[in-house]
């Protein structure tokens, strides 16, 4: 009795082993199942440190906020197996904003267009995440100066509602000079650390750690057309072209934070 319970123990532990390196986040990042378009952005983006420095796990609860076109969604869709599950939450579904409505409609085309979305829930980021205590992880990357106001305020206390004590809230974000006015967030795209902190210590959640894995020093923060100048978006085209290519991605901020045990 005493050897089969060995022999169990050892062919559970393999099975384990097995499972966790088939999900391990590495393996997610340089997935087949992601878009080459995508792909090509990593330098810039650095996923697999960013997630690693979030502390995921493959078995967690997971929100992303405000996916956009499931550019990290790609990944942590990979990432993700049983018993965890991966909840985007986007725009609203019945939303009057064609862009809203448009950008909701194409997501949730990518998330049927393939099985490995299957552990994927779709939710409206203005709603509930989910139920109260019941979510690991909640993620945000480069949405912050999209929420600026009341939106930022409703989204963050959703999010401490959603989470686990214990739970994190990782966010990445377009990182403002210290100083700039709340008008010039909203002009330029770019938020300040200092205001990124303030609103989730309004809203509960303890600073746990800061990250210069996002950080870009080229990235002076002074372009005509505010982040939106320097790649992918290249907002003025043609102009000035090389010398943003040459600047890359921007400079952003990358913190950690915690709801309270």
């Amino acid at each position: 009795m005493k050897k089969i319970l060995q022999i169990g123990l050892i062919l559970s532990l393999f099975f384990s082993i097995h499972t966790l390196s088939a999900h391990d986040l590495k393996g997610a990042v340089a997935s087949d199942d992601r878009s080459p378009k995508n792909i090509i952005r990593d330098n810039h983006r650095n996923p697999l440190e960013t997630l690693s420095f979030f502390g995921l796990e493959s078995n967690m609860v997971i929100v992303e906020l405000s996916p956009g076109g499931g550019w990290y969604t790609e990944i942590l869709a990979n990432f993700i197996h049983y018993p965890g599950t991966l909840i985007a939450a986007h725009f609203s579904s019945d939303s009057e904003r064609a862009y809203f409505k448009r950008s909701r409609s194409n997501f949730e085309k990518k998330m049927a267009s393939d099985s490995m979305y299957g552990r994927v829930e779709i939710v409206d980021l203005d709603s509930e995440l989910s139920d109260p205590s019941t979510v690991d992880a909640v993620l945000t990357f480069r949405n912050l100066h999209n929420w600026l106001g009341p939106t930022m305020d409703n989204i963050f206390s959703n999010t401490h509602k959603a989470l686990k004590p214990g739970g994190i809230f990782g966010i990445v974000e377009h990182r403002a000079k210290p100083g700039t006015s709340m008008d010039m967030m909203r002009k330029s795209g770019y938020v300040t650390e200092a205001h990124a902190i303030a609103i989730a210590e309004k809203h509960g959640f303890e600073l746990v750690a800061k990250s210069e894995i996002n950080a870009n020093p080229k990235d002076l923060k002074d372009h005509p057309k505010g982040v939106w100048t320097l790649p992918p978006n290249l907002r003025l085209k043609e102009t000035d072209k090389e010398k943003y290519l040459e600047i890359g991605e921007s400079d952003r901020m990358t913190l950690l934070f915690r709801k309270p045990i």
